[in-house]
């Protein structure tokens, strides 16, 4: 069994990002920046957010964090997202999910420029990805399959077994796979046994928020794990949705919980603000040359 070591793939990937934002200075006089819209004090989207920030300002990043009451009205982040839409230092805008019930949030997303998407939820992107064309890509599939690059875990050919199917996590991550030539199903909470599709897959990718919920009967010998669940336990540690210490000793490679793909979902944050950045330079280079 080894692991698949996402603090460490996301340190690599943080120096890479850091490397390339000092050139991108010193050719244009350009600095990324991503905004962040956050409704409400819920303490995880609090300490994601602010996990988000120390990670732009250690690449170099321009950030800034647009703190709102959870009382705030739809037409006031609306306002908010226009603003940061038409705000030439902003690259990258980032809406923390999720928002309180009276919020739509559904507008809200498709109210972001796609072309500052870096989250990858806008419909255009969502479209390019499911076509196969380039576009921005949701941070936390995009970081299961840089994790699975890696580590040489090539998926070509073989069964996948998504366990999930959000919007943020489980639709995207089935695509990414099949533009990767896998052969994909995709599970969810009315999915009748499980077990009967873990166990026929080679690589089973599992983001529920459900404790334990793949156990070692579940898997096959060899099976490459990819536990994508958050949940804290009554004692307060976090946790997965896979039984680690069991189901790793039938694994080929499994992902740790934490320091597996979280790590991952902030490098890919940084890269594709990063990416955004880079076309709006192209960009602005273009429109001085005409």
């Amino acid at each position: 069994m080894q692991l698949l070591d996402g603090r460490a793939l996301s340190k690599k990937i943080e120096q890479k990002v850091s490397d390339e934002v000092k050139e991108l200075k010193s050719t244009c006089g350009c600095t990324p920046g991503l905004a962040v819209v956050l409704v409400g004090q819920d303490p995880a989207s609090a300490a994601y957010v602010n996990m988000k920030k120390k990670a732009c300002d250690r690449v170099g990043f321009y950030s800034i964090t647009h703190e709102m009451p959870e009382t705030i009205s739809q037409e006031a982040i609306e306002k908010t997202i226009i603003g940061l839409n038409n705000d030439s230092n902003v690259d990258g805008i980032l809406i923390q999910l999720p928002l309180p019930s009276h919020i739509d949030t559904t507008k809200l997303l498709e109210l972001v420029d796609p072309a500052k998407d870096v989250d990858g939820f806008h419909p255009y992107n969502v479209g390019r990805l499911v076509t196969n064309l380039d576009g921005f890509v949701p941070c936390t599939p995009l970081g299961v399959m840089e994790l699975l690059k890696e580590y040489d875990i090539d998926v070509k050919g073989k069964n996948c077994c998504v366990v999930g199917a959000s919007n943020i996590v489980g639709k995207p991550m089935a695509a990414l796979l099949l533009n990767a030539d896998a052969t994909v199903e995709i599970c969810h909470i009315f999915t009748d046994d499980l077990k009967k599709h873990t166990l026929n897959a080679d690589i089973v990718l599992c983001g529920v928020g459900v404790i334990n919920l793949i156990t070692e009967d579940m898997v096959k010998d060899d099976v490459v794990i990819i536990d994508i669940g958050v949940s804290r336990t009554k004692e307060g540690k976090l946790v997965g949705d896979v039984d680690f210490e069991n189901v790793s000793k039938k694994s080929s490679y499994i992902t740790p919980s934490p320091g597996g793909v979280g790590p991952m979902t902030i490098a890919m944050l940084l890269s594709n603000t990063l990416k955004a950045a880079k076309i709006n330079a192209k960009n602005l280079a273009e429109t001085k040359e005409s």
